[in-house]
């Protein structure tokens, strides 16, 4: 039985290069590859088309440090991207999960942990941003760009492992 991968990340270009990098890395390996991001998203467009990968895409929503009449119906989107990640990934079974951060992967994650996945996040930036702070306690391991970075987590956590 092949081994499965999901992965998630999105809101911006920057959070779905990784993905788009390291998919065709574990397809080579013979890995059936899932990507979960937002119904409408740019990661929709980026990975939406290509070949071998399944494109989930879920309700979701952003935590917005301003005020915003979209902070009032968020937390509903948010926590309908929780289940719908939650049903998916209890379907399709993967065997982990990598979040490369953004908005959509908190959900993704937070479904990854009620199914008792484990949940591997990279943070490529010398603080982590907050999807990835509020994704932390529900992780196996956050893997880090730079060694500083690992001071910002968990001791059990945080790997550096460079650029």
């Amino acid at each position: 039985m092949k081994k499965r991968i999901v992965f998630t990340g999105g809101g911006s270009a920057g959070h779905v290069t990784v993905n788009l990098a390291l998919m065709p890395h574990f397809q080579e390996a013979g890995w059936e590859v899932a990507y979960i991001g937002s119904t409408n998203g740019i990661e929709k467009e980026l990975v939406g088309g290509l070949a071998g990968v399944r494109y989930v895409g879920i309700s979701s929503g952003k935590l917005r440090r301003y005020f915003d009449w979209k902070n009032v119906t968020d937390p509903f989107r948010v926590t309908k991207g929780i289940w719908q990640a939650f049903c998916f990934l209890r379907a399709w079974q993967p065997d982990i999960i990598f979040s490369k951060g953004g908005f959509v992967s908190v959900p993704v994650v937070l479904g990854g942990w009620m199914n008792r996945l484990p949940v591997v996040i990279h943070e490529s930036d010398l603080t982590p941003g907050l999807a990835n702070r509020l994704s932390v306690p529900f992780a196996s391991k956050v893997c880090v760009t730079f060694p500083e970075t690992v001071h910002h987590l968990p001791a059990s956590k945080g790997v550096y492992v460079g650029a």
